[in-house]
């Protein structure tokens, strides 16, 4: 499944932040990946992990799903290059998130849309939902101009139940454009396309959080 030159993140958590790292699968074998040397995501300065220490790890596969497993660095080799070691739970364990299973929940997240070759003027709306798949988006009337099927550059603000705010660019295509029912609004459905794991699990994350928030409020009116 985990393939040499996949990108994979690695993240640590403390009781005050998340660290996260990038690096390059180098080789492979039954139980251990030798991966290069990471590089701290914020920082973009090389990192020296040392033996024991333990992360979330995820890669995307070649079917574009997100691919969840915890690893431990059992060590460090030089051949040919400078690699870190880390255990590897091999394929049949590893925790893999489909496009459709991700969850989609209403959300008002603030969006900009920016065309990639210049085929509308950049506008900023809302989503009325989203999921780590895809959104919807409320068109304004100058944007009338798009059409399905168009490539487009989207600019997410993403802020989490812990007060932290998340910017994620990614590139989306129109996939249709529709009337609301009852209202002279229009709408258009976009399917998020290449993304960071990271951004995918960040996704996934406020989606959740979402769902759990608004699955509390219909309890509290229930009572």
């Amino acid at each position: 499944m985990i393939k040499i030159g996949d990108t994979l993140i690695l993240e640590s958590r403390n009781e005050k932040e998340v660290h996260e790292y990038k690096s390059k699968v180098v080789e492979i074998f039954p139980d251990l990946i030798h991966i290069d040397y990471p590089v701290n995501k914020k920082t973009g300065k090389t990192v020296y992990l040392i033996n024991g220490m333990q992360f979330k790890a995820s890669f995307v596969g070649k079917d574009e799903c997100l691919y969840l497993f915890d690893t431990e660095v059992k060590g460090k080799v030089r051949d040919p290059i400078p690699m870190i070691v880390l255990s590897y739970p091999g394929d049949d364990q590893l925790v893999r998130i489909q496009r459709r299973q991700y969850v989609r929940v209403e959300a008002n997240v603030d969006i900009a849309i920016h065309p990639l070759h210049g085929e509308f003027l950049p506008f900023a709306t809302m989503t009325t939902d989203i999921s780590a798949g895809g959104a919807a988006i409320v068109l304004p009337e100058r944007a009338a101009t798009i059409l399905p099927g168009t490539v487009v550059e989207a600019w997410l603000v993403l802020h989490m139940k812990s007060g932290d705010y998340h910017y994620i660019k990614v590139p989306a295509k129109i996939v249709r454009i529709f009337q609301a029912e009852g209202s002279h609004v229009y709408k258009a459905s976009l399917q998020f396309l290449t993304m960071e794991p990271k951004e995918r699990v960040l996704l996934i994350r406020y989606s959740f959080e979402r769902q759990l928030e608004m699955r509390k409020k219909e309890e509290g009116i229930q009572e």
